[in-house]
């Protein structure tokens, strides 16, 4: 039991509040769109290995997707990740073994359809076992999965992030896959998520005839606490990162609010006539982080 707790408060600190204001996938059979990928301003690079892949091409995806990660990453702030395929299915299986007997994994894991803590955590005791730092992203994407959120964002210090999955989710739900009908589930997410001070992340606007619109479901899952959204477009993550990214003022205020917290060595503050606890603090350092990586 001490040695799990040791292990998990470890995990834990290496937990980093980063920008992740927009994401986008790149096809494990395309290597060469990588670089460019990584070079389009988004915060977080998704090489795509799941649905993205058909069947015959898995196994020469995940060895080109892999090979990737066999040189030393630029420190550039774009987060990377591989989007594996589930763990209840053999895909997902394989993509496992072969991350595991690599020496040079990749610094972090999507996991797609997820159902239970269970496939977190045995996925978790693996990559200890291998000596991974890997960290974990999961997607809420089934009825099972959303019903089990608040679990599964709390069952392993590996988990940075939640993603809504809201194709999937609006077909297993059998609703149309717009605003209304999926703020249930939606909100269900955001609060698995932050009750365990991870970052929520929406899913990509699918329409790319529509900038208005995806701007304007942009502004409505940054209010309802998602960090970010995806993207189907490189075009796409100029608008959502102007969406995300806070305001002079706001990031002028985050910075003081954090000065005068650390300042004050407590477990609380109040500051500018408000109680500031850590849960406060930490959107004030993604505040911070979002202004680092925008040269701010």
């Amino acid at each position: 039991m001490h040695a799990q707790a040791k292990k998990g408060s470890i995990l834990s600190e290496s937990r980093i509040v980063r920008p992740r204001r927009s994401f986008i996938f790149t096809p494990g059979l395309r290597p060469e769109m990588y670089p460019k990928a990584l070079a389009c301003g988004t915060d977080i690079v998704c090489v795509e290995l799941e649905d993205g892949i058909a069947p015959k091409d898995k196994a020469a995806a995940r060895a080109h997707a892999l090979k990737l990660f066999e040189t030393p990453q630029a420190n550039d702030g774009v987060e990377r990740i591989v989007r594996i395929n589930s763990m209840r299915e053999r895909f997902g299986i394989e993509d496992v073994q072969a991350i595991l007997a690599t020496d040079t994994p990749p610094p972090a894991l999507m996991m797609p359809k997820v159902r239970t803590p269970d496939e977190v955590q045995l996925l978790d005791a693996l990559l200890t076992e291998a000596g991974h730092t890997t960290r974990l992203h999961v997607i809420i994407e089934t009825n099972a999965g959303l019903e089990a959120a608040y679990d599964i964002a709390h069952c392993s210090p590996r988990i940075d992030a939640m993603f809504f999955g809201g194709v999937d989710m609006a077909a297993e739900l059998r609703c149309q896959n717009a605003w209304e009908p999926m703020l249930y589930a939606r909100s269900k997410v955001v609060h698995a998520a932050a009750s365990a001070g991870l970052d929520v992340i929406d899913v990509p606007f699918l329409d790319l005839e529509d900038p208005d619109g995806m701007r304007t479901a942009a502004e409505k899952a940054r209010d309802l606490g998602f960090a970010g959204k995806g993207s189907v477009h490189p075009k796409q993550i100029a608008a959502l990162n102007d969406v995300i990214t806070p305001s002079a003022e706001q990031i002028t205020r985050a910075r003081r609010i954090i000065a005068e917290f650390e300042a004050a060595d407590t477990g609380l503050d109040v500051i500018d006539g408000k109680l500031i606890e850590k849960p406060v603090l930490r959107d004030m350092h993604r505040i911070v982080s979002i202004a680092d990586r925008i040269g701010e």
